[in-house]
């Protein structure tokens, strides 16, 4: 079955009849995303989240001086958006950018409202997603104010190898709030102490 891999991931915290995946899948469009194209633009408006089914992306905020500051990335499994505008149907602060070709399952905001009401478990599933969220959301804050660079990398690196190994070294540093060079440093650091 073609969508096996969402179907696993919404099962790992709730369980469906075969009605309501059927009703589940037929309000989801499938996306193809080349490389460096946008799924969500900054000020466009942000009424939907995304399943990436393959690939990687990432989020970044766009400041007035065109410094680009990445908030996350979304690889296989994960879901993305830009939640605060999502939620509250608002032009988006974030751009979410394929780093690689990839596929991801569209579901509009009003969509998942119908499905709230017609499947009441998808809003423990949500529920649990934004728990998630929140939480390494939240553990990235209290590790920026209390890590060194260094350390937050090796946590990076640990954590999210498949990220690691897809994006860039200047979308790395700006996730680490440090700069491409200081990254260099800490890498290059890394290298000697292994020789």
């Amino acid at each position: 079955m073609e969508d096996r891999s969402l179907l696993e991931n919404i099962n790992r915290h709730i369980t469906l009849t075969e009605n309501e995946c059927s009703l589940f899948l037929s309000l989801l469009k499938k996306k193809k995303i080349p490389r460096k194209n946008k799924l969500l633009t900054q000020g466009q408006l942000c009424d939907s989240i995304y399943f990436v089914d393959c690939g990687a992306l990432r989020a970044f905020y766009l400041d007035v001086s065109g410094r680009e500051s990445t908030i996350m990335f979304a690889v296989k499994d994960w879901w993305v958006t830009d939640m605060y505008c999502f939620i509250n149907i608002l032009p988006a602060m974030l751009t979410i950018e394929a780093i690689e070709e990839s596929t991801v399952y569209q579901l509009k905001k009003n969509d998942l409202e119908k499905l709230y009401q017609t499947v009441p478990q998808f809003e423990r599933f949500f529920r649990i997603l934004m728990q998630n969220a929140y939480i390494r959301e939240q553990l990235r804050v209290v590790q920026n104010l209390s890590m060194t660079a260094e350390e937050r990398y090796d946590i990076f690196v640990k954590k999210y190898p498949e990220v690691a190994n897809k994006v860039k070294q200047k979308q790395i540093a700006s996730y680490l709030g440090i700069t491409a060079e200081f990254l260099s440093m800490i890498k290059r650091k890394k290298l000697e102490t292994l020789n």
